[in-house]
């Protein structure tokens, strides 16, 4: 994202901060992945949480059936960045998210990271949804949440913003259906990270105690 726009060749003092920051960020990222994990439960209550039908997790039923138009939505901008010659593309730049079509390529850039790395993530966490024992999704929901923060926090900021060009900004009839959409957006992945922090039995394994063998 650094690279793009039209002060991509401009590096200053910032340029190096924001290096910084980046290689804090990666460094943190190394030490805490390599930690033993902190989330622990009692086998019994594990057990219970894997034998739980979908159907009596109301909450993780919700965030499925979130998931599937979420995964459509972000592979669909993906295409609307690679200039989809499909009329709902093209409608909907035009009538939604004409930011999209911003020539700084950030807009561009940022669907095409989300598709790419944003889709895979919906898939694995519809099957650790479906199958328990995915003790990886605890991990991988706290990193996308905060991805997904940071990311739609630039992009409703920049489509709205006074200095970026007014044909590229959202309409204003448009604009509650905008922030509406690019809102849930964000804030569900912040509601699925805290339900697999807060209540994270049915992604843990039932590994039984070794002492008792």
């Amino acid at each position: 994202m650094l690279l793009v726009g039209k002060y991509d060749t401009e590096f200053g003092p910032l340029f190096f901060l924001h290096m910084l920051y980046i290689s804090v960020a990666v460094w943190a990222c190394f030490r805490i992945f390599s930690q033993p994990s902190t989330h622990t439960a009692e086998l019994k209550t594990i057990q219970e949480a894997h034998k739980t039908s979908l159907l009596q997790r109301p909450l993780d039923l919700f965030f499925i059936i979130y998931l599937i138009p979420a995964m459509a939505f972000c592979v669909f901008r993906g295409l609307v960045v690679l200039d989809c010659s499909n009329t709902l593309c093209q409608g909907y730049t035009q009538h939604y998210e004409p930011y999209l079509k911003d020539p700084s390529a950030y807009p561009k850039i940022q669907m095409l990271v989300s598709m790419l790395y944003s889709g895979p993530y919906y898939i694995m966490t519809l099957y650790s949804l479906l199958v328990p024992g995915c003790e990886w999704m605890l991990d991988l929901a706290l990193v996308h949440s905060g991805a997904v923060a940071q990311a739609q926090f630039s992009h409703i900021g920049a489509s709205l913003h006074t200095r970026t060009p007014f044909s590229y900004r959202v309409p204003a009839e448009s604009q509650a259906v905008f922030l509406v959409v690019n809102v849930l957006y964000a804030v569900v992945p912040q509601a699925l990270c805290y339900r697999c922090t807060t209540r994270p039995a049915f992604f843990l394994r039932s590994i039984p105690d070794k002492k008792s063998e």
